[in-house]
């Protein structure tokens, strides 16, 4: 294993909240862009790292050893909540059933407002958004 990726995956490891490529890229100056990708994939085809899709379309990581999973992502702070249970495996059945295709994975996100954030904001745009006829 290469000095280079060797630091990366000790990067990755002392993470305790989500992360980015770009940020990894800034801690380990040494590594370039090619090693923290191949890498992250790496860990991400192991199971130590997962993907989670922000709403802004931006991916990012956490380090995770859970297997399958879903992630429920707050849209205003960002933060991040694994899901224990994955409830669409019947869905998943169905699909496969009717497509005629064999599902052989998925990834799903779930967006909304966290505890915290609502206190702090309070639902009012929310109501707007459900008088107006907008919502998700």
């Amino acid at each position: 294993m290469t000095p280079s990726r060797r630091a990366v995956i000790a990067t990755v490891l002392q993470q305790s909240d989500q992360f980015t490529v770009e940020e990894l890229l800034r801690h380990c100056r040494g590594a370039g862009r090619a090693t923290v990708f191949r890498t992250v994939k790496l860990l991400s085809d192991m199971g130590v790292v997962c993907r989670v899709l922000m709403e802004d379309g931006s991916l990012h990581y956490r380090v995770s050893q859970r297997g399958h999973h879903h992630h429920i992502v707050c849209t205003s702070c960002g933060g991040v909540k694994d899901l224990d249970e994955c409830g669409v495996s019947d869905l998943v059945r169905e699909l496969g059933e009717a497509s005629g295709y064999k599902i052989v994975g998925h990834w799903l996100e779930f967006y909304g407002r966290c505890e915290g954030c609502r206190k702090e904001i309070g639902d009012l745009e929310l109501e707007i958004g459900k008088k107006a006829g907008v919502g998700r």
